[in-house]
């Protein structure tokens, strides 16, 4: 079992994963709710407006906390799960769709990380969820997540959940990688984050990979999905829908054009 300054946690399973979390007495963990799985006798379960990040508040702050999770197309309420024994105590979050959990150790990011509007799996008492807006009017429109992302601040443990397999890509001043919109699971504050698009007719009707794509810029860190569950979704939906498939308007004629011929 890992261990950090905030929670002990361990991550199970490969492509259908979990995590553990090791709570010692009086320690909290919150989550969004419908993420739980299990937990040990002795675990007290509270509903939260917001994500309990500032005990203090008035009800006003409160209420504008949680007031902001409803612009991310998240509940007003999370839940908090407290160890109320006088031994260590395990709980158990489950992923909502095939893929992984990743550990993010909000102190060796600078405090900061800026992530897609699902992704948030549940983190240690402390850890604030808020909102990110995106500073640049092209990005918001066609950026595939809108203008608003979900924005972890704080110096404890996250978890979040990506689609399928994850990789993790640091780089250097300058450097400039192009991305799949609804492939971007998390940055970190110092990511310089725009669209580009993608240039030519032929490719933008034909090519049924949408129009523009993301570009990220170093320094800092991006995490990548290879299956967001939008693709998923569109792909089951497809294959419902009398079996046709998703793709470019010209179906299997577009297909031959973008080289997808499974």
């Amino acid at each position: 079992m890992k261990s950090n300054q905030e929670i002990d946690y361990k991550i199970l399973g490969e492509e259908l994963q979990c995590v553990e979390i090791e709570l010692d007495p009086n320690e909290t963990v919150i989550a969004e709710a419908g993420n739980f799985m299990m937990m040990d006798d002795g675990i007290r379960m509270d509903t939260i407006f917001g994500d309990g990040s500032k005990q203090q508040s008035g009800f006003m702050d409160k209420l504008f906390s949680a007031g902001k999770r409803l612009l991310v197309g998240e509940s007003l309420f999370m839940t908090a799960f407290t160890n109320i024994g006088n031994a260590k105590r395990r709980i158990t979050f489950a992923s909502p769709y095939p893929g992984k959990i990743i550990a993010m150790d909000l102190s060796q990011l600078h405090g900061k990380l800026i992530c897609q509007k699902d992704a948030f799996l549940c983190a240690a008492k402390g850890v604030s969820i808020g909102i990110e807006f995106q500073k640049k009017l092209g990005t918001g429109l066609f950026g595939g997540e809108g203008f608003i992302m979900e924005k972890l601040e704080g110096d404890g443990m996250a978890f979040v959940h990506s689609g399928g397999m994850i990789i993790e890509k640091k780089l250097m001043p300058g450097e400039l990688i192009k991305v799949d919109t609804g492939c971007i699971v998390a940055f970190t504050h110092d990511i310089d984050y725009d669209i580009q698009f993608i240039g030519g007719i032929r490719n933008a009707i034909f090519g049924g990979e949408g129009l523009f794509f993301a570009t990220i810029k170093g320094p800092g860190t991006v995490w990548i999905q290879s299956l967001p569950v939008s693709r998923l979704a569109g792909r089951m939906m497809a294959y419902a829908n009398n079996g046709k498939e998703e793709g470019s308007v010209l179906g299997g004629l577009g297909r031959m054009f973008d080289g997808d011929n499974s």
